[in-house]
């Protein structure tokens, strides 16, 4: 597929590039390249045969196709739903050095469907990983919110790092979703897929 995959054989020249692009001093420009080569090396494991249809690790037979990737663009909300549109919009906040949000909020889904037996143990993580004031990942909430929910986790029940996700959310949707939809990560995937489509 032209402009998709690099040859391998490219990437070692690639790679010389980057080092000279950094050595002059152009950062952003090696940022951009080293989110592009995620992208595609995230998108060669998630859609390695794109005409064919795509086979994943776990045998499921999935298709990443134009009318799903367009989907994305009509809320946050249906991005999320799609573990290829997840998958896509971490290495785009992973470029902004922003994707302690979608892994906060993915570990809040996986939290609230979380045994009773074993929620005071993700409980714990989560709010070590991601909400208390030196974390790691540290989430953008204020302190109010901060002290409420480590108050929460403390006694943890189903709910507790929901205002908290909430929080994030919106932070996602007004934030990073917007710049996401304009970035040529997403435009040129669409592209490429509608190229495909239209053979």
């Amino acid at each position: 597929m032209p402009g998709f995959f690099f040859p391998h054989n490219n990437m070692t020249e690639l790679n010389g590039r980057d080092d000279c692009k950094l050595a002059e001093g152009k950062i952003h420009k090696k940022k951009q390249k080293a989110f592009g080569a995620d992208l595609k090396n995230y998108l060669k494991c998630m859609v390695p045969h794109m005409e064919s249809g795509i086979k994943t690790s776990n045998s499921r037979n999935v298709m990443l196709s134009a009318e799903e990737v367009i989907q994305w663009s009509q809320s946050l909300e249906k991005l999320l739903a799609s573990q290829s549109g997840q998958g896509v919009f971490r290495e785009f906040l992973k470029s902004e050095f922003s994707e302690e949000n979608i892994e906060f909020w993915l570990a809040c889904e996986d939290y609230k469907k979380t045994n009773s037996d074993y929620l005071h143990g993700k409980a714990e993580r989560i709010y070590e990983e991601f909400v208390q004031s030196d974390a790691i990942k540290q989430i953008n909430i204020d302190y109010q919110m901060r002290e409420a929910t480590a108050k929460r986790a403390q006694d943890p029940t189903h709910t507790s790092f929901d205002e908290a996700q909430k929080t994030v959310y919106i932070l996602m949707e007004r934030d990073s979703y917007p710049r996401f939809l304009k970035s040529k990560a997403y435009l040129n995937l669409l592209n490429q897929l509608q190229t495909n489509t239209s053979k």
